[in-house]
């Protein structure tokens, strides 16, 4: 029973880290371009609605992209899986003195004595699929896949970058004055990239007041030059 609930909290804490980074991926990336497009637009047009018809564009595609993208990484995942196995079967089956000698090699190496190391081996090598199974993970370190990952990350990433996009071109929905909509957008923006990058360094372990900080930079230099260069352009 033990064993058991042990095994639940695993699974639970490698799916929290997999939405983690979907979520961080489509959440970082919703918030910068969209907001250096409104931002460059707003230098180049007077008009708010004419860079809410281009940023809601933007949106729709950026999160279609960035869905796809989650989604081939995690097909690419399970077909690197799924080929490995195959081999791994293969080398069972055909190079079985290798895979014994490996299997032996790694009980040595977390301290096992040799008696202990020969038992464990012909205890693991009795059952082909057992053994394929652990060569997996201890010889690749590669644990099995879920099979919805493709399609949960496409949706976390994809709905992530939606929920993202949408907070710097909100001004312009309520402000048809593009240069007027731009500061509030400015400061709705980068108010939630310096929340977002708190807590995203918080959990991955970095220092949570400079990593909102960098995150915050990286947006405000992404939408200063795009402004920038509208204006640039403008000008001639």
């Amino acid at each position: 029973m033990d064993t058991h609930l042990h095994h639940d909290h695993i699974e639970s804490h490698l799916t929290s880290s997999n939405l983690l980074r979907d979520v961080v991926i489509g959440m970082s990336d919703g918030l910068t371009v969209p907001f250096a497009l409104a931002a460059g637009l707003s230098g180049a047009v007077d008009q708010s609605n004419i860079i809410v018809i281009a940023g809601i564009a933007e949106v729709a595609a950026g999160s279609i992209a960035m869905g796809l993208g989650g989604y081939l990484a995690g097909k690419t995942e399970q077909d690197h899986y799924r080929s490995e196995v195959k081999r791994e079967y293969h080398e069972v089956e055909n190079l079985r003195h290798r895979e014994i000698e490996e299997t032996r090699e790694f009980f040595a190496n977390i301290g096992l004595s040799p008696a202990l190391q020969q038992q464990a081996t012909e205890e693991i090598a009795q059952d082909k699929d057992r053994w394929v199974d652990f060569m997996m993970k201890y010889e690749l370190g590669l644990d099995k896949p879920d099979p919805k990952r493709a399609t949960k990350s496409a949706l976390n990433i994809g709905l992530s970058y939606i929920a993202g996009g949408i907070i710097p071109l909100s001004p312009y929905f309520f402000i048809s004055d593009s240069v007027e909509a731009l500061k509030i957008s400015v400061i709705a923006t980068l108010v939630c990239l310096f929340v977002f990058g708190y807590f995203k360094s918080r959990m991955t372990g970095v220092n949570p007041w400079w990593g909102a900080l960098k995150v915050t930079l990286i947006g405000a230099v992404a939408a200063a030059a795009a402004f920038g260069v509208a204006k640039l352009f403008e000008a001639h």
